[in-house]
């Protein structure tokens, strides 16, 4: 009796220390998180130099995480520090009244007036969706000029947070094998269990960070380049901005250029309208059509549509860093599900499952 009163004791206490460990990390949640996905997409880079180089892991850690500075950080640290300033500017334009949203949006209504008759069929008050679309934009133009004057601000702290990614990074890819060894020898759900878990925590990770980042860059890059040809001012912040809204599947980039096309078709500028918009649907359209199945549906096992659902709402839950957390989540979900289905219920039910369709334990996490 008083043997499970100590383990029921210690228990509680190790839950305990354990939430208490949680909540003390919980401010550096951001740069732990980045720090794990790059030991993560950068795990196979660091497995070729350990080949070429030899046992030597803190030289291949340095070197892996040198890459990695290179090839990712610094050039997303400029291209920053670019969409900020950029911001900047187009808010200052707005303020000397060189940029008035509102006349682009009159110019549309008068070039058009079929989308007053579809509105006023809809009851929609047309001055006030105009007045919504002005502060939407004036809004996110003064956003970006208080990000601006927030860095400059907090210069410190995020040099700090960049530093302690930087340092966590290169302690996981060193010892990164050892830590999950470690997690797998603690946690008591079963090593097949817990080797499964961390292996589609490991694919779902590398899956969306590398294919939603790769999509972001090429759909932003086309973007910024067709805007930049037709004469657009402003074309490296919208391609930039088109970069971020391609996180969102199935609304993407097309939430700039789209409105674009609209308006160089309002002034007469058919040409470039028809250009754009033959641009946008053929190159930008198809490159998050054909290559976010490809670079995450297919690496994540997930059907498009829990992609879609998963990646909105770990948006909505967890900012930026959803994008990656939102499809991580529902992999384990299913993962979770597909070991309960095949330990503890009964295979070819009406649902028609059956061991085949469920993940393998024999994947091994990195």
């Amino acid at each position: 009796m008083y043997e499970k009163l100590e383990t029921r004791t210690f228990l509680a206490l190790l839950v305990g220390v354990s939430l208490a460990f949680v909540l003390l990390m919980k401010p550096f949640f951001g740069p732990i998180f980045w720090a794990v996905a790059i030991a993560l997409i950068f795990h196979p880079v660091q497995q070729w130099l350990l080949r070429r180089i030899g046992d030597r892991p803190n030289t291949v850690a340095l070197l892996t995480l040198t890459l990695c500075m290179v090839i990712v950080v610094i050039p997303v640290i400029v291209l920053i520090t670019s969409l900020v300033a950029e911001g900047v500017s187009l808010y200052q334009q707005i303020q000397d009244g060189e940029l008035r949203p509102g006349e682009y949006i009159d110019k549309v209504t008068q070039s058009f007036p079929a989308i007053q008759s579809l509105l006023d069929q809809f009851d929609i008050d047309l001055s006030g969706l105009r007045e919504r679309a002005v502060n939407a934009f004036v809004g996110g133009s003064q956003f970006l000029a208080k990000q601006a004057l927030g860095v400059g601000q907090n210069t410190f702290q995020f040099f700090l947070s960049l530093a302690l990614m930087v340092y966590l990074a290169f302690f996981l890819l060193r010892d990164g094998h050892k830590l999950v060894e470690l997690l797998i020898k603690a946690l008591p759900l079963g090593d097949a269990r817990e080797r499964l878990l961390f292996a589609k925590f490991a694919e779902v990770t590398r899956a969306t960070v590398k294919g939603n980042l790769l999509i972001a860059i090429i759909q932003g890059a086309l973007g910024g380049f067709i805007f930049w040809v037709l004469g657009i001012k402003g074309a490296l912040l919208w391609g930039v901005v088109m970069a971020i809204v391609s996180l969102l599947p199935a609304v993407g980039a097309a939430i700039v250029w789209v409105p674009a096309a609209v308006y160089l078709f309002a002034v007469g500028d058919w040409v470039q309208a028809t250009v754009l918009t033959a641009f946008g649907v053929v190159v930008i359209g198809l490159a998050d059509n054909i290559l976010r199945p490809i670079f995450v549906g297919r690496d994540t096992k997930l059907p498009d549509y829990i992609v879609l659902l998963s990646t909105l709402g770990g948006i909505v839950m967890f900012g930026i860093n959803g994008f990656v957390m939102g499809p991580l989540v529902a992999a384990l979900f299913m993962a979770f599900w597909g070991i309960f289905i095949r330990e503890f219920g009964e295979h070819d039910t009406t649902l028609g499952l059956g061991p085949r369709d469920l993940p393998d334990d024999d994947s091994s996490a990195t």
